[in-house]
C-alpha cells in the first residue's frame, strides 16, 4: 500500500506533535477546539466534552502504537473528569465548559456520552487503571436513566432539541462498547453491543439494497417516504467496519451485510476517477448533498482495509486510493499537520479553520491501514 508511509510519516512527524502541543492548552489541561488555518489557537470556543474524548482516546491509541510520547496532555482525561463528569451535582456528563473550565451548557448528549465512554475504554488500555472501567460503568448506569427511550436504543438529548431520532449517537455507542469489551474482557459490554447491532439490522439498514438511513420519528420509522431520506456514505463504511469490530470480537452478523453497505456507499457516492465521497445521498441512490468532508475518506479507508483482511478482490486499492485523496486534499503537508476539514461541490473549501476533531477520523483510517496492510503497530 504505496499511500501509508505518508500518512504514518503524517502523524507521527505532524499531526501528533502538532495537536499536542499547539493543539493543547496547557493552562486549562485541555485540548483546544479548532486552530486556524496558520495552527493558531482559537481559544473563544467552548471546550466539548466530545472533542477532549475524541483527543484523549486518539493520543492513547498513539502511545499504545509507539506513535507519540505523551506530555502534558496525558492528564487531560483526569481534567476532563473533574470538570465534565456530574458537574452540576446531576448524574451524567455536561456538555461544554467555557475557556475558563466554568459549565458551559449542561445539556446530556448521548453522542458525547458514547465518547467518553470511548476515551475511558482507550485510556484504561494504556494506564491498566481499573476506576477508568469502574466509571464506564457507572457512566452506563447514568445513561440508562438519562436517556431511557421507548421502541429500543436512546434519546439523542435530554432536554431534547427535536423529535428525532438518529443513528449516528448509536455508532458510536457501539463503537465505544466494543472497545471496553476489548480493553476489559467484560460480557455486558459486548451484550450492550448485541443489542445495537439488533437495533440497526432491524431499523437503521433498509432491507432493499444497502441503504441505512440517518434520521427517524420517535418510534424508529424513516422520517421520509422512500426516496427521500438521507443516506451518508461515510457512515456506510463506518457500519461496516463496525461490523467487522463486532465478528472479530465473537459476534455475528449476516452473511454479506457489510459487502452491500459498502457497495451501496461506493456506487452512489464516490467518484470512480478521483475517489471523491460526497457528504450525502438519498436512500435510492441520488445525490443530495455534493460537498465533501475527510471523515468518509477516513471511513472508506478503514472499510476497505477490513475488506482487505477478508480477502476481498480490489480492496487494498480502494483503500490505498481512498487513502491517499484523504491526505492530499485535506491533510497536505503545507497544513504541517492539519487539515481542511469540508470542500464544496467545486472544490472550494468550506471552513477557515482546523477542527480538532477531525484527528480522530484521519489518525483512525491511518491506524487501520497499518493494522491490515503494515507491520500491525496500530494500538490495538
Amino acid at each position: 500500500m504505496k499511500t501509508l508511509a505518508p500518512a504514518r510519516d503524517w502523524a507521527t512527524r505532524l499531526a501528533f506533535p502538532l495537536w499536542s502541543s499547539t493543539g493543547f492548552d496547557a493552562s486549562l489541561g485541555l485540548y483546544h477546539e479548532r486552530l486556524d488555518l496558520d495552527r493558531r489557537p482559537i481559544g473563544a470556543s467552548p471546550r466539548r466534552l466530545m472533542v477532549q474524548a475524541r483527543q484523549i482516546a486518539t493520543f492513547a491509541r498513539a502511545t499504545l502504537a509507539g506513535w507519540h510520547r505523551p506530555g502534558p496532555e496525558a492528564d487531560a482525561l483526569d481534567r476532563a473528569i473533574r470538570l465534565y463528569h456530574r458537574r452540576d451535582d446531576a448524574p451524567g456528563w455536561i456538555f461544554s465548559v467555557s475557556p475558563t473550565g466554568a459549565p458551559d451548557r449542561d445539556v446530556r448528549d448521548l453522542y458525547t456520552h458514547a465518547f467518553i465512554l470511548y476515551a475511558l475504554a482507550w485510556h484504561h488500555r494504556v494506564t491498566g487503571d481499573p476506576g477508568l472501567i469502574r466509571l464506564a460503568d457507572e457512566t452506563l448506569g447514568e445513561m440508562d436513566a438519562i436517556f431511557a427511550a421507548p421502541h429500543g436504543g436512546f434519546s439523542d438529548a435530554v432536554p431534547a432539541a427535536d423529535a428525532i431520532r438518529r443513528q449516528n449517537p448509536h455508532m458510536h455507542l457501539l463503537e465505544a462498547l466494543l472497545a471496553l469489551y476489548e480493553a476489559s474482557g467484560g460480557e455486558r459490554f459486548m451484550a450492550r453491543a448485541e443489542h445495537l447491532i439488533a437495533l440497526a439490522t432491524d431499523r437503521f439498514i433498509a432491507a432493499d439494497g444497502g441503504a441505512l438511513i440517518e434520521d427517524f420519528s420517535l418510534d424508529w420509522q424513516p422520517l421520509a417516504a422512500p426516496g427521500g431520506n438521507r443516506v451518508e456514505p461515510g457512515h456506510l463504511y463506518e457500519w461496516a467496519w463496525l461490523l467487522g469490530e463486532f465478528v472479530r470480537l465473537g459476534g455475528t452478523v449476516e452473511d454479506g451485510l457489510r459487502e452491500r453497505l459498502i457497495q451501496f456507499a461506493t456506487r452512489t457516492g464516490v467518484d470512480p476517477e478521483s475517489g471523491r465521497i460526497v457528504d450525502a445521498v438519498n436512500d435510492h441512490g441520488g445525490i443530495i448533498a455534493a460537498s465533501t468532508r475527510s471523515w468518509p475518506h477516513a471511513e472508506g479507508v478503514k472499510a476497505f482495509a477490513a475488506a482487505a483482511m477478508r480477502g476481498s478482490d480490489g480492496a487494498e486499492a480502494s483503500a490505498d486510493r481512498l487513502l491517499g485523496y484523504l491526505m492530499t486534499t485535506f491533510a497536505p503537508d503545507r497544513l504541517v499537520g492539519g487539515w481542511i476539514d469540508r470542500f464544496d461541490a467545486e472544490g472550494r473549501p468550506l471552513v477557515d479553520h482546523m477542527p480538532a476533531s477531525t484527528l480522530y477520523h484521519i489518525a483512525g483510517a491511518i491506524f487501520e491501514a497499518e493494522l491490515a496492510f503494515g507491520s500491525d503497530t496500530s494500538g490495538r
